[in-house]
């Protein structure tokens, strides 16, 4: 029996809004606030980038709701619940109202990472807590079936993504006691199951908090918050990652935290915490990194979180410092950002989802 999480629709005049006017395809953004127990939820307007937040929203959420993944069939939505050790399913309308369907799947302590497969068959949580990963099946309906027992990752894991050839990544940092070091793991995944790569762990700067992976599966990136800068690896067919000449680049900018690359794969947005803007990189046939000419791009303060719509012409900023999360137009021309507007919320959006 579905839970009600919230009766989500828009206001008379938003919708209105939407009639005649170009492209009416609806999307919906999702975003995580852990500090207040909440998923905020926005219609996004297709064509100027507008958010309307839903009637109903911010909706109640698990203890300290830390991230969300979005199934690809854009009917469910996943969302880590740090605070109490599971993952709570929402069924997703046509109209972006979530009916949470319990019970919730218990997973290690502390889940606070989320990814899923292309083809929507598993779901993976890196669990902070008790520094291991956990593997769901996910059934037709959407509910999730623990797939054996959480394969342990020997670090706290600050990140996670999957390559379009299946290979799963996991960053963390290793103390030696004198100084801490950043770390890539690698797993193949056979039915879900997550093995090591022989050849792994690969290394980064310290505190590789933001990761990505170019669309086409040949580059990954990882933001170094303790050292400013970002390293840039090639991904070998077995999954193998080399670093590139002069890898990691020093960045201008204070503390990234998160990566943005755009659909076509042509740019890549940081986010940096300390210095308080958005960087912006084209990305070269070879993998390599150029700061943008017109960056960088100023945010609401201190942006902690990064989502882009997937037609690539919006981009969305989670922001710390006076909570808000911030819209920017996209040129697909030059890569520039163009402020769109800035809409309140209760606390600090740790993580942002948009529908397909």
């Amino acid at each position: 029996m579905l839970k009600k999480a919230a009766a989500l629709f828009l206001v008379g005049a938003g919708l209105a809004s939407w009639v005649g006017c170009g492209s009416t395809s609806s999307r919906y953004l999702y975003a995580s606030i852990p500090a207040a127990n909440e998923i905020v939820a926005f219609r996004e307007d297709p064509n100027s980038g507008v958010l309307t937040q839903l009637v109903g929203s911010p909706i109640t959420a698990g203890q300290a709701v830390q991230v969300l993944a979005l199934h690809p069939s854009g009917k469910y939505l996943y969302a880590a619940n740090s605070g109490e050790d599971d993952v709570s399913l929402f069924t997703i309308s046509s109209s972006g109202v979530l009916e949470e369907v319990p019970p919730r799947a218990s997973t290690g302590t502390g889940p606070t990472l989320l990814t899923i497969d292309a083809a929507g068959a598993y779901l993976y949580v890196a669990n902070s807590g008790s520094f291991n990963l956990s593997v769901f099946s996910i059934g037709s309906n959407g509910a999730l079936t623990a797939v054996g027992n959480p394969t342990p990752l020997g670090m706290t894991p600050i990140n996670l993504a999957l390559s379009p050839a299946g290979i799963l990544y996991i960053t963390g940092s290793s103390s030696n006691g004198v100084s801490s070091t950043g770390i890539i793991q690698a797993f193949t995944l056979n039915q879900g199951v997550p093995t090591q790569l022989p050849t792994e762990p690969f290394y980064s700067g310290t505190n590789p908090y933001g990761l990505a992976i170019a669309p086409g599966g040949g580059f990954l990136y990882t933001a170094n918050n303790v050292d400013d800068s970002l390293s840039e690896f090639t991904i070998a067919s077995g999954g193998a990652l080399t670093a590139l000449a002069g890898s990691p680049i020093g960045e201008t900018y204070s503390a990234p935290v998160a990566l943005q690359i755009n659909p076509s794969g042509s740019y890549m947005y940081v986010a940096d915490e300390g210095s308080g803007n958005l960087a912006a990189f084209s990305i070269g046939s070879d993998g390599a990194l150029t700061l943008l000419t017109s960056s960088p791009f100023g945010t609401a303060a201190q942006p902690a979180t990064i989502g882009m719509d997937p037609s690539g012409k919006y981009l969305f900023v989670g922001n710390q410092k006076s909570p808000a999360i911030q819209s920017f137009s996209v040129d697909s021309g030059d890569g520039a950002l163009t402020s769109v507007s800035s809409y309140g919320v209760t606390a600090t959006p740790t993580s942002i989802v948009v529908t397909p």
